[in-house]
């Protein structure tokens, strides 16, 4: 969320940077400000009034007699003040109220160095590594390849979920607890991320701390609220929900930074509005695999670290000797909380073209403001520093689902098989190739 005061002082260039987004987001900057504006009319008279209602009462204190008439008006004037007081200060909390429904509508500024654009193909291509796969035949997607292998099942996990589940049988099922142990691996004892096993579900707070709510209510699958409760629960649609509000309402000491995390879960979306894109197979699922990661930084060192997860991601691309590239996003095209944003996309060659497989956000301080994520920066000699919000940053490192698809694509052969990653083998016992079932 962006910062009130922030936004009422530089109203014309906070419109212009959300601009950039392709929003019409003018006539909320401009209820803000009058909704500030009533706020700090009513702040005013309410401080006006109790400094008037302070010196009544110390008058009221020297009348001797109290039950003179002089007595009975100074009390019936400090009734009056104070139910003026309490006028203004119900104009104060409902100026504040609408104030706080408008600003969490307002999404993240872009950052500078993202690119103009409202759409995908304003995005910017910064690196490509590796090359694109030779194949003397005509590859099949993973939808026809895992199918033939016995080791994809769509039609029964329709009959168990319905339509965007499925099925992984013997070697597939193996290939995806491979890819889970290796990333895991990867992060932990190579990149020194702390291993986190969170809950999946989750409440509205802290869904509403990474920007998934209110906005994007009609994406997540709400567990109603029950007996036993009185809140409702929702399915996790990434673990960056749960570890980012880890130290939601802490203040945390600025020896322990940074904080560095990585989770495996399922994740759980409804994908409303997606009808009709990529139905088919694992590309957009109700519910898959990932392995997050998670930064909270001071603010002086969030751009470098958002370059350095980056890398990190790309780096289990590269150790499976998967082709990709990296797109910067343009203004337009960037998820709601995000200021900077990396796409890191995979080529598919039954699809003949890179897909997404990784989103690596810096998102600034505007999660921590709405989480309450905080630091106390290190005495400057000057007395007890006051806390500050801590920058946030998190990437899919990877989106599993979607990694086994690249796998399955990449390393496909002309009879069927798929080559297992050199990589994934000693995760899968020795494993090296995938031949279709008998």
């Amino acid at each position: 969320m962006l910062d009130l005061r922030y936004v009422v002082d530089h109203l014309e260039p906070v419109r212009a940077r959300l601009a950039r987004r392709g929003g019409a987001y003018g006539p909320l900057l401009e209820e803000i400000a009058g909704f500030a504006a009533e706020r700090r009319t009513a702040i005013i008279e309410s401080e006006r009034i109790a400094r008037e209602l302070n010196d009544a009462t110390a008058a009221m204190a020297k009348i001797a007699d109290k039950k003179s008439p002089d007595f009975a008006a100074a009390r019936e004037k400090n009734r009056a003040l104070g139910d003026q007081r309490k006028v203004f200060e119900l104009q104060q909390a409902q100026a504040e109220a609408s104030i706080a429904e408008r600003l969490q509508s307002l999404p993240n500024e872009p950052d500078d160095s993202a690119p103009d654009g409202l759409d995908e193909e304003h995005n910017v291509e910064v690196k490509r590594w590796g090359t694109v796969p030779t194949m003397d035949f005509a590859p099949k997607d993973h939808y026809d390849l895992g199918v033939a292998l016995g080791i994809l099942d769509f039609e029964r996990a329709v009959k168990l979920s319905g339509p965007r589940f499925a099925v992984l049988w013997g070697q597939g099922a193996l290939l995806e607890r491979a890819l889970i142990s290796f990333m895991l691996d990867m992060h932990t004892r190579e990149h020194g991320y702390t291993e986190l096993c969170t809950p999946y579900l989750v409440k509205d707070s802290a869904l509403f701390g990474t920007g998934n709510l209110p906005k994007f209510a009609d994406q997540l699958f709400r567990i109603a609220t029950s007996d036993e409760r009185t809140y409702d629960l929702y399915l996790i649609p990434t673990a960056e929900v749960p570890v980012t509000n880890l130290h939601a309402d802490e203040i945390l000491a600025d020896e322990q930074l940074p904080r560095k995390y990585t989770a495996f879960t399922p994740c759980f979306r409804a994908e409303a509005g997606a009808a009709g894109r990529d139905t088919k197979g694992m590309i957009r699922q109700h519910q898959f695999d990932k392995i997050e990661l998670v930064r909270l930084e001071r603010p002086e060192d969030s751009d470098a670290a958002h370059e350095t997860l980056t890398r990190h991601a790309e780096q289990v691309l590269e150790r499976l000797g998967l082709h990709y590239r990296r797109v910067l996003l343009c203004a337009g095209d960037m998820g709601f909380s995000a200021k900077k944003t990396y796409d890191i996309e995979v080529w598919l060659p039954g699809q003949q073209k890179f897909r997404e497989i990784s989103s690596c956000s810096n998102f600034g301080d505007f999660q921590a403001r709405r989480a309450g994520l905080k630091y106390r920066p290190a005495d400057d000699g000057k007395g007890k520093a006051k806390p500050r919000l801590l920058h946030t940053i998190n990437g899919s490192a990877l989106a599993v689902g979607r990694t086994l698809v690249a796998v399955l694509e990449q390393y496909q052969q002309a009879d069927g098989s798929v080559i297992v990653p050199e990589a994934l083998r000693p995760y899968c016992g020795g494993l090296e190739r995938i031949t279709p079932r008998r």
